[in-house]
């Protein structure tokens, strides 16, 4: 049946998709699309049901990424991808932890639609050039020059990817402690020298517009945003977008999560979201899937 193949399918189809959009709402208004085209094909006439999803999922998703470009530049504040909570065993497969990770999604926001799609397809997922061609529908040659031009400019910007563990969740621990204690010395060992700090709040609640940068001014203002949490508010430590995160709960409703970024045993980069347009999908664990059949296969 179509919907048995698209339910064994979702996983993957749903993480190329956020791959594709930084945002889980809009990959289920992808998966949503793309489900209803399939519905309408006789699956004895599709040889290969999985890469004909991928296929429909690529090009609903490219058309989406088109069409939301415009909305994000005239985003109030700092646009970041929205937050998915994501089970501890993604941190198993680093490539894929470090796919969806805020610092890696931020990169990909860099690159024009078709660029993205292919560096997704490709380097995540392992899809040869030729299979990405047809979903892009463009020929071999051409997706081949664009992978490899993708690929040179994400690596220039992107930095060595530490996935949640034990070691990171203890860090993020430690900075809560000096956080919340007000013990300054302790939160700013805790701090890169190029720390950067980037909130999201959408326009709709209060958050810093523009990334803060450098130890002493992101410490400066964790600080000031503890001082306003009230003895109402919990902190629960979770995993998002395969980062360790701390989620900040005040009766019974996510007022706010961060998520961590750690390089070389400090914080790096703080990730805050408070849009609450973004927040009311932080509660589900999402499952996320490279494929198990094309993992590893790249075609440089």
């Amino acid at each position: 049946m179509a919907e048995d193949a698209f339910t064994e399918h979702r996983p993957l189809l749903f993480t190329i998709a956020y791959e594709m959009l930084g945002s889980a709402t809009d990959a289920e208004d992808v998966l949503q699309e793309s489900y209803l085209r399939w519905s309408t094909v006789d699956p004895a006439t599709v040889e290969h049901p999985r890469a004909y999803l991928v296929r429909t999922v690529t090009r609903q998703a490219l058309n989406h990424l088109r069409a939301v470009r415009v909305r994000r530049e005239e985003y109030v504040g700092t646009w970041l991808p929205e937050p998915i909570r994501t089970a501890p065993e993604v941190s198993d497969d680093v490539i894929l932890a470090e796919s969806v990770s805020m610092a890696m999604l931020l990169v990909l926001e860099t690159l024009n639609p078709t660029e993205r799609a292919v560096f997704v397809l490709h380097d995540v997922f392992g899809y040869t050039h030729a299979e990405i061609a047809a979903s892009i529908g463009k020929t071999e040659v051409t997706t081949r020059q664009t992978a490899h031009r993708a690929r040179r400019h994400v690596h220039a910007r992107r930095r060595r990817f530490e996935p949640d563990s034990d070691a990171t969740r203890e860090i993020v621990q430690r900075f809560l402690l000096a956080a919340t204690t007000g013990e300054v010395q302790a939160l700013m060992d805790l701090l890169a020298p190029d720390v950067v700090q980037i909130s999201d709040g959408g326009g709709k609640v209060v958050a810093a517009r523009r990334p803060i940068t450098g130890r002493a001014d992101v410490a400066r203002f964790v600080l000031g945003v503890i001082r306003t949490t009230t003895a109402a508010t919990k902190v629960e430590h979770a995993t998002y977008n395969g980062m360790p995160a701390a989620r900040f709960v005040t009766d019974g409703e996510l007022d706010w999560l961060v998520a961590f970024e750690i390089h070389d045993g400090r914080i790096a980069g703080l990730y805050g979201m408070r849009n609450p347009d973004k927040l009311h999908c932080a509660e589900t664990v999402l499952p996320l899937d490279r494929g198990g059949h094309h993992r590893g296969n790249h075609d440089r």
